[in-house]
């Protein structure tokens, strides 16, 4: 009975501590920040405009062209600034700071604007009732919050009530309470409503208001709406009552206006106190009892829910054009340093070389043999990983998976995993460090195929191979296995990375890493070999390891052996396209050690899939097949511009496969002009600062007067064309900032131009790529400046001086919100003077419009010199903050079509014009099958379109698992899916390329035999 009790005591307490977990489960309840609370305002703003205006817009429009051309102009901007961030899921620091930062400048630009008094929005008023309240709202709830949480710490509530609400939240909530008032103050007002007998309220009800035979058709009622507004205004918000029924409030509320004095308090503060009470009733309730506590879930529903909130923490393809990126200044950092101290001092290669152990004539750390007794044998090749979570994922879960089903034209074929995996080099991008190789590489290749129970990854592997327990040798092992070559972004740190996380650990993810060193020999199956060659950031082989290959090629390689060379960039095409010669010492080990025996090379580095074939003649052929696929999760690179290549080492071959095509590399590129800036919103930082840098010393234009007077569209043009040129000339001739900023990107824009070209043609595309940037500033400089120009010619700016809104604001205050027991007094008095002071100059932030006018003004009538500096640097804040928003989609448009320009019709910036689209989609992998004849089989397998969105894969989690059983025994073996089951790699994975290379060739026809599937 003794154990029996203490049994059901253990398993009462972990039920208990089950219960627990559930209950204390933070479950997605918005109850800080409803969405309704926006939509409804929204509604209600469009449902009181409407009603009021509707008859104004349908009788009478506003043909005034300049208003309604400076209307579009802004709202268009401001559009295509905004664009990038609907619709689309950034960083929320930055997506909330555009969100408020767009609100706040372009409520400031609309309020100066005639014709917004007919749409029944005095935005001035609108404006300053909203700062008044918002900055109340802020504090009465910053207030109500530190009370709460020392409440909470001293234990007199619940501790349901522990999180701290964030400061957003808080934001913005008071944002839309403030909008909500001032919806209602424009359209229901402040005036004190006299109340109505019980009688007559009900007979003036709203639905009196269909029962009149005159309001007959559906037009007449709708614009007749405001009838059935002025009910709500006067019964649905009519204030709470006067001050003889509160008698307690009665010097803290704020009255109603009317024609005397008045006790009723005021509908506005009542709607306001309403919201705030609300507001607390809420949080209370929810923080004290706990959502949780009226939710309760069972275990096995808990689970459920828990299984399907569960999502891979993926990360997304690096920003290449971020000007806020660590990562790519640290990138650049160590390239430089790479290149200008190590290359040539310091080679990680000779220190590998002179560390080997050589047994039997062979260094034994850079040979390996355990594979060349199977007898059918499979192997997979893939490179260029590390990039996007998603891709990377995706081609990681296809290598996984047991076998593959792949439909042919003609069949159905089975592809089983390869028993050996080759990456080429390029592990994770941009730079090498730890959390680039733990993030960007290993975790997708975890998820793909887990790594053994007992392996951690921060051990250090002292012998390698380290084999599961109970195996003597490596040959014994029959799990998948990885062996890796570095790529040019592998040796940014000298290869110190690639050393730690390849050379001295285990396991990437199901794969086991028996390699001790950056270069590899492999004896396959069959008479087949694969040397894997570390070029380096040289773009060659060193003297150590051309003696190992050359010396291995004379020892152990047969006269009818053949031979894979892999190595990371493909010489072949680069050197073609760069005009330019490398990799002197291995293709002296080609041509002179292997003398044919070269079947195939294959290599990654341009991130699309493409196969030459040699074409039979006379002259001598050291290797048959050229190979290069680099879509292993980083994004995409154009097949098109090297469409032209047709010879390697006196041998000509010809295009067998590419993918994408050719014509769908082209029409690719034009994404550069439609989505540079949706795919690089951060370049923002870099493009914005560049064009203003460009225009500043041409602000302000005080003459603009011929620009304002022409009537024609061609006087117009002309008078642009004339002020653009006049403000050239004076860049050149005057200015210093602008001049310096204008040299400094002439510099750029020429150097920015590949070697490829002549060194004229560099300076020309240079210096038209710069004087289009130059152009665009300077013609947006005027927008800008004609803008608030027009402004000021029609007394909408620089009238009152920097605090214009404040002062308005102070005169009508007194009239329509009386305040007759002086609460606002006391309150300037009891904060010290802090109330007014911060209304004020929160109100002078935003009327940046005026502070430019003002300060405009002052520097045309009596010259630069009149300003202090604080107020110049105050003036070139506020006219920074328009022409950031003008400038950044503007260039980036312009770069994005210089970069389209170049890439299709001059083939230059492959590498640029592609890396800006980051696009995760066509990724592959090549997979080989040395059949029992020994000829070599070879499938390109490819997915079109990534998944962006993953789930826990049911079969996954549904299949049994034994404590220490290895991953690539599973049926299962990768633990995400996606989303969308049809999207699902395994299911649209296909052929896009399959060929045989024999072992002996017998004929040309033979060697080149194959088949591309489109």
């Amino acid at each position: 009975m003794g154990s029996e009790k203490q049994s059901m005591g253990f398993l009462d307490t972990l039920k208990m501590e089950r219960m627990r977990t559930i209950l204390t489960h933070t479950y997605p309840y918005p109850h800080e920040h409803s969405r309704h609370a926006v939509i409804a305002v929204a509604v209600g703003c469009l449902f009181f405009i409407s009603s009021d205006n509707m008859h104004t817009l349908i009788e009478k429009l506003d043909n005034n062209i300049k208003w309604w051309s400076m209307y579009a102009c802004l709202l268009g901007f401001f559009y295509f600034f905004s664009s990038p961030f609907v619709g689309k899921t950034i960083k929320p620091s930055y997506s909330n700071f555009s969100r408020w930062y767009i609100a706040w400048i372009l409520v400031a630009a609309l309020y100066h604007l005639p014709s917004f008094q007919s749409m029944g929005v005095d935005l001035r008023m609108n404006l300053s009732l909203f700062l008044t309240i918002y900055v109340s709202s802020i504090i009465f709830l910053a207030v109500f919050h530190i009370i709460f949480l020392g409440l909470w710490y001293i234990g007199l509530v619940s501790r349901v009530a522990g999180k701290r609400p964030e400061i957003w939240t808080i934001l913005q909530n008071c944002a839309v309470l403030s909008i909500a008032c001032c919806v209602f103050y424009s359209h229901c007002g402040n005036r004190a409503i006299l109340k109505q007998r019980p009688f007559e309220r009900k007979s003036s009800g709203w639905f009196s208001l269909w029962k009149k035979e005159e309001r007959n058709t559906l037009i007449s009622k709708f614009l007749r709406i405001h009838e059935f507004k002025d009910q709500i205004c006067s019964s649905w918000f009519a204030p709470v009552g006067s001050a003889n029924d509160y008698p307690l409030l009665s010097k803290w509320v704020i009255y109603g206006e009317g024609s005397g004095t008045s006790d009723e308090i005021s509908p506005l503060y009542s709607l306001w106190a309403t919201f705030i009470g609300l507001y607390i009733a809420n949080y209370v309730v929810e923080r004290s009892t706990g959502w949780a506590l009226t939710h309760p879930l069972s275990v096995q529903e808990f689970e459920k829910s828990k299984k399907k909130q569960m999502k891979p923490n993926f990360l997304d393809m690096v920003p290449w054009y971020s000007g806020t990126s660590a990562d790519l200044f640290k990138t650049m950092f160590d390239l430089l340093v790479s290149v200008t101290v190590f290359v040539g001092r310091f080679d990680m290669r000779m220190m590998q070389a002179a560390m080997n152990k050589v047994e039997d004539g062979v260094e034994q750390d850079f040979f390996y043999d355990h594979f060349s007794e199977k007898d059918d044998f499979w192997f997979d090749f893939m490179a260029d990983t590390g990039d996007g979570g998603n891709s990377s994922y995706s081609i990681a879960r296809l290598l996984a998976q047991p076998s593959l089903n792949v439909t042919t034209s003609d069949s159905m074929l089975s592809l089983p995993r390869g028993n050996l995996l080759l990456i080429g080099g390029d592990l994770a991008y941009p730079n090498p460090c730890a959390f680039t190789y733990e993030k960007r590489f290993f975790r997708p290749f975890e998820c793909a195929l887990e790594p053994p129970p007992w392996y951690k990854l921060e051990q250090i592997a002292v012998n390698k191979p380290e084999i599961p327990s109970g195996l003597s040798e490596l040959k014994q092992y029959d799990g998948p296995q990885a062996f890796l070559i570095p790529g040019n972004h592998d040796w940014f740190d000298g290869l110190h990375t690639f050393m730690r996380y390849i050379c001295h650990k285990s396991w990437l993810g199901g794969w086991l890493m028996p390699q001790k060193k950056s270069y590899f020999a492999l004896q396959l199956p069959k008479n087949w070999w694969v040397f894997g060659l570390d070029l380096a950031l040289h773009g060659d082989i060193d003297v150590y390891q051309f003696k190992f290959f050359s010396e291995l090629v004379k020892k152990k390689v047969g006269d009818e052996d053949s031979v894979i060379i892999l190595t990371h960039e493909p010489n072949w095409l680069l050197d073609w396209y760069w005009n330019g010669v490398s990799g002197k010492n291995f293709s002296h080990l080609i041509c002179d050690y292997l003398k044919g025996r070269c079947k195939l090379r294959i290599a990654g580095d341009l991130h699309h899939y493409m196969r030459h074939s040699y074409v039979p003649s006379d002259r001598p052929v050291y290797v048959q097949h050229l190979l290069v696929n680099g879509c292993g999760g980083a994004f995409l690179h154009p097949t098109h511009v090297f469409g032209n290549f047709k010879e390697y080492c006196g041998a000509t071959y010809e295009t067998k496969a590419s993918y994408p095509s050719f014509e769908d590399s082209s029409r690719i590129a034009l994404g550069n002009i439609l989505k540079f800036r949706k795919k690089n919103w951060q370049f923002d930082i870099i493009g914005g600062i560049i064009y203003f840098v460009l225009a500043f010393s041409m602000f302000p234009q005080c003459n603009l007067n011929h620009m304002l007077q022409g009537d024609s569209v061609s006087g117009h043009l002309r008078s642009l064309f004339v002020t653009v040129w006049a403000a050239f000339k004076y860049l050149l001739g005057q200015s210093y900032v602008s001049l310096a900023g204008a040299l400094l990107l002439l510099i750029v824009s020429v150097t920015f131009v590949p070697s490829k070209v002549s060194r004229k043609r560099q300076v020309m595309i240079g210096v038209l790529h710069f004087f289009a940037h130059l152009t665009a500033a300077l013609i947006l400089m005027l927008l800008l400046e004609l803008g608030v120009e027009t402004c000021i010619r029609h007394k909408l700016l620089a009238t009152s001086g920097y605090h214009t809104l404040y002062q308005w604001y102070r005169t009508v205050e007194s009239e329509h919100f009386p305040d007759p027991t002086g609460l606002r007094a006391r309150i300037e008095q009891w904060t010290l003077g802090l109330y007014p002071a911060c209304i004020k100059y929160l109100m002078s932030a935003f009327d940046v419009p005026e502070v430019m006018a003002v300060s405009r003004t002052n520097i045309c009538e009596k010259g630069m010199e009149s300003l202090s500096r604080g107020v110049a640097a105050i003036y070139y804040a506020s006219v920074f903050l328009y022409f950031w928003v003008f400038s950044t989609p503007v260039v980036s448009l312009v770069f994005g079509s210089y970069l389209y320009i170049c890439i299709n019709w001059l083939h230059l910036h492959f590498d640029e014009a592609f890396s800006s689209l980051r696009i995760a989609n066509y990724k592959g992998f090549t997979r080989f099958h040395i059949n029992s004849e020994g000829d070599l089989e070879v499938y390109t397998l490819v997915v079109d379109k990534v998944p962006k969105e993953w789930k826990l894969d049911p079969d996954w989690d549904g299949e049994p698992k034994q404590p220490q059983q290895l991953s690539h025994l599973r049926e299962f073996p990768s633990k995400w899916s996606s989303a969308a089951p049809l999207l699902d790699p395994v299911k649209t994975v296909r052929i896009v390329d399959h060929f045989i290379i024999n072992r002996m060739v017998k004929t040309h026809s033979e060697a080149c035999n194959g088949s591309v599937n489109r």
